[in-house]
C-alpha cells in the first residue's frame, strides 16, 4: 500500500471512523511497550497509601524495558495491550476519524480554507468526546501496566474483563470514569499539539510543493506533531496516570495529585518519563498516520469493486 496515490473521490466519514481505529490499533501494536516504560516511569517514586516501596527501579527507557524483561518476563511489555486494543478501536476512530467531519462545522460557510480557529475547536471537540466514551479502556490499560511495579508483584486483576468488573463493584461505575477530568484536559491538549499540528504541516508542505501528498510527507508531517503533543501534554499525561492508578482515597481529586506531585518532586516531575513519552508518542505518531492515510486510500480503492 505504499505505492498508493492520493484518491480523486476523498474517503467517506465512515472509511476515516474505521480506517483511524485500525491505525490506532497498528500503531499500539507497534509501541505498547514504550507506552508501559513510559507508564511505570512516571509513577516510579510516587507516594502510596499504605506506604510501600517497589523492588524495581527504573532507569531510562531501555533499562527500564530491560528490568521488566528481567523481573517480571517478555510479556510484561504488553500487560494491558488487550485493553489498549479495546480503547484504540473506539477512541482513534472517534478523535481521529471524525476530525475532519467536526472542523467542516466549524468552518464558516464559504470559506476557502479552514482557520487555525476551526481546527483547534475540531480537536477539542472530538478528543472530549472520544475520552467521555473510552475512559474505562484506558482506566484498565493504565492499571495493567503499573501492576508489575507494585509490592512482590502483586496482581490486581486476573484479566481485562475480570478488570472491568472488579473496578466497578469496588470503586463503583465512577471507579471506571477516574481520572476523566485530567484526561479530557490531555487529550484536548494532545489533539490540538497532535492532529491539529500534523493538519497544518501536512498542508503547509502540499501548499508549498516542498512535498508530494506521499509517504515521506505523512512521516515528516507526523513526526513533527508527536514532538509537538508530547511537550504540551506531558504534564497533563503524568498526573493523568498517577490519577489512574491511586489507590481509593488516596487522592481526593486530580488536582491535589497535582499538588502532591510538585511537592514532592517539584516542576521536574511534571515531565517524568518525558524521553518514553516522546519516543513513544513520536512513533506512534508516524505509524498510526501512515497508516490511517494508506487504509484510507485503499478503502476508497476496493469501495467500487465492493458495489
Amino acid at each position: 500500500m505504499v505505492g498508493l496515490k492520493p484518491p480523486e473521490v476523498p474517503p467517506t466519514t465512515a472509511m476515516k471512523f474505521v480506517s483511524a481505529g485500525m491505525a490506532g490499533c497498528i500503531a499500539d501494536l507497534c509501541t505498547f511497550p514504550l507506552d508501559t516504560a513510559k507508564v511505570r516511569l512516571q509513577i516510579q517514586g510516587e507516594v502510596r497509601i499504605p506506604r510501600t516501596t517497589s523492588s524495581a527501579e527504573y532507569r531510562g527507557v531501555l533499562g527500564t524495558l530491560s528490568t521488566m524483561v528481567r523481573t517480571e518476563g517478555p510479556r510484561s511489555l504488553y500487560s494491558g495491550l488487550a485493553a489498549g486494543l479495546q480503547r484504540q478501536m473506539s477512541f482513534a476512530s472517534i478523535r481521529i476519524g471524525l476530525y475532519d467531519s467536526v472542523k467542516q462545522l466549524y468552518t464558516p460557510k464559504g470559506a476557502e480554507n479552514t482557520g487555525l480557529a476551526a481546527r483547534l475547536l475540531a480537536g477539542c471537540t472530538t478528543g472530549a468526546v472520544a475520552v467521555a466514551c473510552a475512559q474505562p479502556t484506558d482506566v484498565v490499560k493504565v492499571r495493567f501496566q503499573a501492576s508489575g511495579a507494585l509490592l512482590d508483584g502483586a496482581r490486581r486483576y486476573s484479566g481485562t474483563m475480570d478488570a472491568y468488573r472488579t473496578i466497578a463493584r469496588e470503586e463503583g461505575v465512577r471507579g471506571l470514569w477516574r481520572g476523566t477530568l485530567p484526561n479530557i484536559a490531555r487529550n484536548a491538549i494532545i489533539n490540538c499539539g497532535e492532529l491539529v499540528t500534523y493538519d497544518l504541516l501536512k498542508d503547509v508542505l502540499l501548499r508549498t510543493q516542498l512535498m508530494a501528498d506521499n509517504v515521506p510527507c505523512h512521516f515528516v508531517a507526523a513526526f513533527g506533531a508527536g514532538f509537538c503533543a508530547t511537550v504540551v501534554a506531558s504534564p497533563v499525561d503524568v498526573v493523568k496516570t498517577r490519577y489512574m492508578n491511586a489507590s481509593p482515597g488516596q487522592y481526593r481529586n486530580a488536582l491535589s495529585c497535582l499538588l502532591a506531585l510538585l511537592t514532592q518532586d517539584g516542576l521536574a516531575g511534571l515531565y517524568k518519563g518525558f524521553i518514553p513519552s516522546f519516543l513513544r508518542l513520536g512513533s506512534w505518531n508516524v505509524v498510526m498516520f501512515v497508516s490511517y492515510e494508506q487504509l484510507q486510500r485503499a478503502a476508497v480503492m476496493v469501495q467500487p469493486a465492493l458495489a
